[in-house]
């Protein structure tokens, strides 16, 4: 995993008020829950690089090198609140980690190739496990896990205990959790009358306001600190 550095400062704005006005200064309000010192140290990140060392990347939980004045920190980011409608990060929550002890994290599932079931049975593909936990190095840690479903056949499920993740990886989600199916097109609701032509459900309409919920939810974290 390439090392991702990011330039961090002590904060000492607080406050509904003051981390908006930090925010429209190019900054992004955040946290750091200290291992050694324990407690939480409140920081601010330059937005602009911190959006750059975020490119490419698309797990929230990545192993960081935090530069505090001078200071390299270890950290996972844990948390990152986005603006709803821009996309952009608002509250960054980092907590430090020893490089030598494990930490539990929740890595995205991605399923690659096509089934045989679906080729050659006809089949529909279906994911029933988005993310899986596991414990592993800071260094370790994966922004995701690619499964190889090609060789699942009609009717079969591929479950949690028939992953190989490697030997870094320890699964923490019990092993009788299912990942993906393939399911015969009759055991599919609305399979029917998708093929037969019926209307697709209408997409989910993002309602106004969801901005305001997304920064109102931020600064009242900040409130509590």
């Amino acid at each position: 995993m390439d090392q991702i550095k990011i330039k961090a400062e002590p904060r000492t704005e607080q406050g509904t008020g003051a981390v908006r006005r930090l925010r429209k200064t190019g900054m992004i309000p955040g946290s750091v829950m200290k291992m050694k010192k324990g407690g939480t140290e409140l920081i601010k990140l330059p937005a602009h690089d911190f959006m750059m060392a975020m490119r490419g990347h698309a797990s929230k939980q990545l192993l960081v090198t935090l530069d505090m004045e001078g200071k390299e920190v270890p950290a996972l980011m844990r948390e990152m609140q986005n603006d709803v409608l821009k996309g952009t990060p608002i509250h960054v929550d980092f907590s430090e980690v020893s490089l030598t002890e494990k930490v539990r994290v929740t890595v995205p599932l991605y399923l690659v190739g096509e089934p045989v079931g679906v080729k050659l049975g006809g089949g529909v593909l279906e994911q029933t496990l988005r993310a899986i936990e596991v414990d592993c190095l800071p260094t370790d840690i994966a922004e995701k896990f690619e499964i190889d479903v090609s060789n699942l056949g009609l009717d079969q499920t591929l479950f949690v205990r028939d992953l190989n993740l490697g030997e870094k990886q320890t699964i923490v989600t019990r092993g009788e959790v299912p990942v993906a199916v393939v399911k015969a097109p009759d055991d599919v609701p609305g399979a029917a009358g998708a093929a037969a032509g019926a209307p697709a459900a209408a997409p989910e309409v993002i309602k106004k306001g969801k901005e305001e919920a997304a920064g109102a939810a931020a600064d009242k974290k900040e409130e509590k600190k």
